[in-house]
């Protein structure tokens, strides 16, 4: 493990030659929602091409970084609270912890919801374990106050998750809007093909975040049975 390292930005510039980052986050629960088979999911992306990873929780990052002490990672805690939206990265305690682990980057819900601790304070907390910060936002106005909090990574990550009904695409407009104005905007959210993360680099990402797509195997599943569905018995031969 190698909770002490140290990345600046322009290394981690250098580091993106396609500027796709894997999240490797299996369907909680489920079959594939193992320490070690996580580590394998990063093993398997970093050889099919991928710049970096996205890993939950501090315990699989420090087994991720154990693994592969040259990865790239991108850190998160998921907790679900009762008082509060926010599941990513919600708390400064979870900061540390994923510092101490060994990300290099870590990420926090930057939405302006109610929250247990103040976008500033996590982002200020990042950077007092040398680390950098990723906001994950829900529109511009979320990463502009990010940015103006120090956040080096600006991402599109919770357009369309923070009410209503999700939409089936990316958010290509906001991801448009955000790569005017900041430096470095991470394309994520339901960029689930090839043609779109190359249509988000073509517009300007930073980098793009994959994940369902790649390592979520029960819900890509449900998109191919929902879709024979349709063509189902009534197209059987006789």
């Amino acid at each position: 493990m190698s909770g002490d390292k140290k990345l600046s930005i322009a290394e981690i510039d250098r580091q993106l030659a396609c500027g796709l980052i894997v999240s490797c986050q299996p369907v909680d629960n489920g079959p594939l929602d193992d320490d070690e088979i996580v580590v394998c999911f990063a093993r398997a992306a970093l050889a099919g091409g991928a710049d970096g990873l996205r890993i939950e929780g501090a315990r699989r990052v420090a087994k991720v970084r154990a693994a592969l002490p040259q990865a790239l990672i991108i850190g998160i805690v998921k907790r679900d609270l009762h008082d509060s939206p926010v599941r990513i990265t919600p708390l400064q305690t979870d900061v540390s912890a994923l510092a101490e682990a060994g990300a290099d980057i870590i990420a926090v819900d930057a939405t302006r919801r109610p929250r247990p601790a103040a976008v500033r304070a996590l982002i200020d907390e990042i950077h007092r374990h040398s680390k950098l910060a990723m906001a994950d936002c829900s529109c511009f106005e979320d990463a502009a106050q990010a940015h103006g909090c120090g956040a080096e990574i600006v991402g599109t990550t919770l357009s369309g998750y923070t009410g209503g009904e999700v939409p089936e695409r990316p958010d290509f407009a906001l991801l448009e809007k955000m790569v005017a104005a900041f430096p470095r905007v991470m394309a994520e959210g339901r960029f689930n093909t090839p043609a779109d993360s190359a249509r988000a680099r073509e517009l300007g990402a930073w980098a793009v975040t994959v994940g369902t797509a790649i390592t979520r195997t029960e819900l890509v599943t449900q998109w191919f049975a929902e879709a024979l569905k349709v063509h189902g018995k009534d197209s059987a031969p006789a």
